[in-house]
């Protein structure tokens, strides 16, 4: 079980740093509100940073349900793992976007924008577009995936794929590119389990003028990223067989 809960804890970690900033920077009557886009992916970076040091020596770190497909699907690691694990991330984001809104429960209070309320739980596109937001997000996550491989390193028969502590960084650096990079058109959601266990504590949480859930978007971030990701296990594999 030390596995999954890891996973949670890693996961909520991510999501408590990440949509924290979101939070600071959108919300009414919070003293962040000039951090920008740059703030974001810096905070994002270190969020990721955070819940892989935490976790990478216990669970692998993978903290989205993208890179445990992906790895799955390159033989790195156990299909068998592949269900808790997913479950273990979604609960961990629920849980870490629990804690944005005890943080900022009176400026949620405060703010009458629910654009703005429900960007500090999910992602929404800048044009909505379903395709092109689906192909950027398939992007993004071929991208992380990808640059994982060759940062997690080797197979190990049956076992998750550690990042290890030491890896965090680079993961943080490949997640902060990714954000100035390629995060405009869609708010780079790249995982499925950020996207879609916040989106529940939207629904779930009693928020005043929060509006709707936006479930009509909902799917792009979770099958873009899973695309993604066996993809950037396919490609990797054809790599390794040159």
């Amino acid at each position: 079980m030390n596995i999954y809960i890891f996973e949670i804890i890693g996961t909520a970690m991510l999501i408590l740093i990440g949509n924290g900033i979101v939070a600071n920077l959108v919300l009414k009557g919070t003293k962040g509100a000039d951090s920008g886009w740059v703030g974001i992916s810096l905070a994002w970076g270190i969020a990721v940073f955070i819940g892989v040091f935490i976790s990478a020596d216990v669970s692998g770190a993978h903290l989205n349900p993208a890179v445990s497909i992906g790895l799955a699907t390159a033989g790195k690691f156990s299909w068998n793992l592949v269900p808790g694990y997913i479950v273990a991330q979604i609960i961990g984001a629920m849980i870490g976007n629990l804690l944005v809104w005890l943080t900022y429960k009176k400026q949620y209070e405060a703010t009458e924008d629910e654009n703005a309320i429900l960007a500090t739980f999910s992602t929404a596109p800048a044009i909505r577009s379903p395709f092109w937001n689906l192909v950027t997000e398939i992007i993004g996550a071929f991208a992380l995936v990808f640059g994982v491989f060759y940062i997690a390193g080797g197979a190990i028969g049956n076992d998750p794929v550690s990042l290890g502590s030491l890896d965090a960084l680079p993961v943080a650096l490949l997640v902060m590119g990714i954000g100035f990079g390629l995060g405009g058109p869609t708010g780079y959601a790249i995982n499925p389990a950020r996207d879609l266990g916040p989106r529940l504590m939207h629904a779930i949480l009693p928020i005043k003028n929060k509006g709707t859930s936006n479930w009509g978007y909902a799917w792009v971030p979770v099958v873009g990223p899973v695309i993604g990701g066996v993809l950037a296990a396919a490609f990797y594999m054809l790599i390794e067989t040159i």
